[in-house]
Parts: structure tokens; sequence; C-alpha cells
């Protein structure tokens, strides 16, 4: 079963093209809603989320984008995943926190960098850096899913002690300008000691490309 967790603000809707092109193949794959805009939850009550969405089922990859990337290793701590692949994801240190990730990572300029080197704005707007390669009509769709993620789990730190024991994959999307591909590389490398693949798109893969990530997914499968 492929289980999707969102990023900031939570919407399952995110990972609608994917999921239905994977459930079109024949997989079995859920999305998770988080509750982002709500101010008495945070990163433990998304994990509960996760978590029981998974429940006892076998055979879990859990795929997590953007800031479920500090999600993603406080469920493999709590249940059985089999595979994790973190897209365009932040990558957490234990006891880290969303909000001291961007410095510790050197993020913000890393973006700027790679917005002087590729001729597009260094000040920060969705259009720029989220919906640049998303099409109109899938934009225009997802206005009604648009939510703010709530203050309280950028304070709150990632709850394992170590990366958890789980095959983890790290997948990024060439034209991201948000979490640049360099940039991934670099985190991949001094976090996990792994390796960054490939896959056409920017920040919101998901949606401007969903059958080149949902082949990825399905190749990563044993």
């Amino acid at each position: 079963m492929f289980v999707f967790i969102p990023g900031a603000g939570g919407a399952a809707w995110y990972w609608h093209r994917v999921v239905s092109t994977l459930r079109a193949r024949g997989y079995e794959a859920a999305a998770v809603d988080l509750p982002g805009d709500d101010e008495s939850a945070g990163l433990p009550e998304y994990t509960d989320a996760v978590a029981d969405v998974i429940g006892d089922r076998g055979d879990v990859v859990l795929v997590a984008q953007s800031m479920g990337g500090f999600t993603a290793p406080m469920v493999c701590a709590r249940v059985p995943v089999d595979l994790l692949v973190l897209v365009n994801a932040m990558i957490p240190l234990p006891a880290e926190t969303p909000g001291q990730w961007w410095d510790n990572t050197g993020a913000p300029a890393a973006r700027v960098a790679a917005a002087e080197a590729g001729g597009y704005s260094v000040e920060f707007d969705l259009p720029t850096y989220f919906l640049h390669d998303v099409p109109p009509e899938v934009v225009a769709a997802g206005a009604a899913h648009e939510r703010a993620e709530a203050d309280i789990a950028f304070s709150q730190p990632c709850g394992i002690e170590r990366w958890p024991d789980v095959p983890t994959r790290v997948l990024a999307g060439a034209q991201d300008r948000f979490f640049p591909l360099e940039f991934q590389r670099r985190v991949a490398g001094d976090r996990l000691g792994t390796d960054t693949d490939e896959t056409p798109g920017g920040h919101l893969a998901a949606l401007s490309h969903p059958l080149d990530l949902a082949d990825r997914l399905v190749r990563y499968l044993p």
C-alpha cells in the first residue's frame, strides 16, 4: 500500500493525481489529510493520523512531500514501513524543529542562489516557486484546498532518537525552485548518506508531473 503525507497545510488533495494514477494501475493508495491549520495540533497529531491510516497493514510504502518529511520518520518509528520515499522533502535531524531546519540546512540561501542563477525573482511568491509548472486548471482547482500551516508545528521537535531503520529513497524535482536540486542532494548526503534521484517537475511535482512520479514510485517497489 502507498500512503502519502502532504506538506505544509496538510491537504491530502495535493496527492490526488498520483493516488488516482496508482489506483488505476491496481495499487492500493491513500493520502492522509492532516490538521495543518489547527493551532492545537502538530507533529504528534500528524503522526497519529498517518499511523491510523496504516494500521496493521503490511507492505507499506510511505511517501512524504516537503514538510511531511518531519512526520514521516516519526511514523516509521511507530508502525512498520517497508520503504520511505522523501519527495522534495525536509530531512530532519533527531529533535530538530521545522523552524530550526531552514537555517541549519542553509535552505534560504540555496533558494536565493538558485533564483539568481536561474534568472527568476529572489522574492518568494507562490506562482514563482510552487506553481510555475502546474497546469492552470489544476491551480484553479487547488484554490479550494489551500490552507495555511499553523505555527505550532514549526516549534515542535522531530520526535525520533535516530533515523529509523527503514530503506529510504530521496527523490527531488529537477525543476524545484523552493528546494533546489543541488541543495537537496547536499542535505540528503549530509544527513542520510544517500544519493538523490531526480524526477521531472518543481516543488509540487505530484500536481505537475503525476505520471512521472507514479512511475518512479512503482519502480522503487521490491
